[in-house]
């Protein structure tokens, strides 16, 4: 994946100081560091995704790179995408790391639900209810995320 990450790099930002890392993300699928002029992926999504969506990852941190900080998700940023073979939406929706969450949620009918923080406040299933119900309340514990 490094050698496809330098490739885009090359094509699409090259002489403009860029530079391509992996990170530990686990919420996030990658980042666009304008200050330190770096790209980075989670290695968590690299190590089970396939080369295809880590690219689409990768050209959405060079739109943002191209168009700039203040570009945001604006038209400004989906014009620099589009125009770099960008074909995905605005955010990752895939799971990242969700084995590592430390809490793990079950509603009354089963339905496992994880998180990276407890929640704060309380929260009901949505699988079981589209809105929030007594009847479908998670009950949180803390558990051992898995290494890797």
């Amino acid at each position: 994946m490094t050698r496809l990450a330098e490739e885009l790099l090359g094509t699409h930002l090259a002489g403009r100081g860029w530079t391509f890392a992996f990170d530990r993300a686990v919420r996030r699928a990658g980042a666009c560091h304008h200050a330190d002029r770096r790209i980075t992926v989670s290695r968590h999504l690299a190590g089970r995704a396939e080369e295809d969506e880590v690219r689409q990852v990768l050209l959405h941190e060079i739109a943002h790179a191209l168009a700039g900080h203040r570009a945001a998700h604006g038209p400004r940023w989906r014009a620099k995408a589009a125009a770099i073979g960008y074909t995905g939406s605005r955010l990752h929706d895939g799971p990242i790391a969700e084995e590592r969450a430390t809490w793990l949620g079950t509603c009354p009918a089963g339905h496992e639900h994880r998180r990276f923080r407890r929640p704060a406040r309380e929260l009901s299933c949505g699988v079981c209810s589209r809105r929030f119900s007594r009847a479908s309340l998670i009950t949180w514990r803390r558990v051992e995320p898995a290494t890797a």
